[in-house]
């Protein structure tokens, strides 16, 4: 098979450890570590560590919650290569220990941490908010605790460490914001090899003015081409607008992977891997996306935009809403289409199932296409699914031309350039 190829892709790991029982704590923590070392071998970007500042009732049983930054450090020691992206929630941490936790991941790690910067819709109980931010709040909160991150980075050069005089050198940010009073400066000297990477999350019209402005890579929601495509260029059209280049941002979308030997043993993996998903709870989470409920209709009854609540109604989630808006606006699906669609059952990501060889050919062709600069891999199924991306998969894109062979760089930074 041949493919036109314009460069490389980037890819990265997202470690979800998931099974139908709770497991103990250090077999979820092992089975990490394992997949980061597979992931290294593949010679893979980075690691992704998802959080949640909420323990969600439905899903209690199924996902181990540890924290993302500690089990990181773990991973960070029996490790070389791979960056490291955590997840930390710019809603509630001080942005000091935010601060100083990442520059301790990146010298452990030697200049492999990266940030995953979110603002978190549930979890403001727990750390003492009584009220729910908008949308537009949350990103102008992030945007200040990142500013006064970096800050508290710059306040502790690297070169201070070697100077005669390091007090010339390290200095108070006395940062007065409206969201952060921050003195600092912070007490552990940036790395050698520069800040912290900074990835975000967020695809809403502020996340996106918020992304272009900070980030050097997007975990993008885009269940379709078309979507990831609109996602990509506007993104570069805003990084021009906060006089960076486009090339500075790489937009990588979730890949929601089930591999098999064949087409359908694949498919039988995605129905498996969705079987908990009664008709309820896949109707309740079209009503809770968009606010339309679709209970009393057949199933053979084509949905089309003007069926649409208001989109000024408030919505759980503004970017998965608007996945699914445009998807029936574009499309007119019945409801037994949108019922299994990934907005409603698998949080928008772009979802493949099929051989290695077959979704090869889907990678690249997005890829061509302009649709993405590489992927979060996000595994599916079972075991197998995972050996196969890492068996097959990742060595197929390798002599496709669109992937590395060898590391030729130690740091995260140096790997997305």
């Amino acid at each position: 098979m041949t493919f036109s190829l314009k460069n490389q892709l980037c890819i990265g790991l997202s470690l979800n450890h998931r099974q139908k029982k709770q497991a103990a704590m250090d077999q979820a923590v092992s089975a990490q570590i394992g997949q980061a070392q597979r992931a290294e071998q593949a010679k893979l970007d980075f690691v992704f560590k998802p959080d949640s500042l909420y323990a969600h009732p439905a899903r209690l049983s199924s996902q181990a919650g540890l924290d993302p930054t500690l089990v990181l450090t773990l991973i960070a020691e029996q490790t070389d290569n791979i960056g490291l992206v955590t997840t930390i929630s710019a809603s509630f941490q001080p942005p000091y220990i935010l601060a100083r936790q990442l520059q301790t991941l990146h010298w452990i790690s030697n200049g492999r941490a990266g940030w995953n910067i979110v603002t978190s819709l549930d979890g403001g109980e727990n750390f003492g908010e009584t009220s729910k931010l908008s949308s537009e709040c949350r990103y102008e909160k992030a945007r200040e605790c990142t500013e006064v991150v970096q800050k508290l980075w710059r306040s502790f050069p690297a070169e201070a460490l070697t100077a005669r005089n390091p007090q010339d050198l390290v200095k108070p940010i006395t940062h007065q914001g409206n969201y952060f009073q921050v003195k600092g400066p912070l007490s552990i000297a940036m790395h050698a090899s520069g800040e912290p990477v900074l990835f975000q999350a967020g695809a809403s019209e502020a996340g996106r003015q918020f992304a272009a402005s900070v980030a050097s890579a997007i975990f993008a929601a885009t269940p379709d081409k078309e979507t990831a495509k609109e996602l990509r260029q506007d993104l570069r059209n805003c990084a021009k607008a906060n006089q960076r280049s486009p090339s500075d941002i790489r937009v990588l979308p979730g890949l929601y992977f089930f591999l098999g030997d064949s087409y359908e043993e694949a498919q039988q993996m995605h129905r498996e891997a969705h079987q908990h998903l009664t008709l309820e709870h896949r109707y309740a989470s079209i009503e809770t996306t968009i606010g339309l409920d679709v209970r009393e209709l057949p199933l053979d009854t084509q949905v089309t935009e003007v069926m649409l609540p208001s989109e000024k109604q408030p919505v759980r989630n503004r970017t998965h809403a608007n996945l699914l808006r445009r998807f029936i606006s574009d499309n007119q699906p019945t409801v037994k289409r949108l019922l299994d669609r990934p907005e409603v059952i698998d949080s928008a990501h772009w979802v493949e199932v099929g051989t290695p060889q077959q979704v090869l050919g889907r990678i690249i062709e997005w890829y061509n296409d302009g649709a993405m600069d590489g992927f979060i891999a996000i595994p599916g199924g079972t075991e197998k699914s995972l050996n196969l991306f890492f068996d097959q998969l990742v060595p197929l894109l390798t002599e496709a031309g669109v992937f590395r062979r060898e590391y030729t760089s130690k740091t995260l930074r140096d790997h997305l350039k």
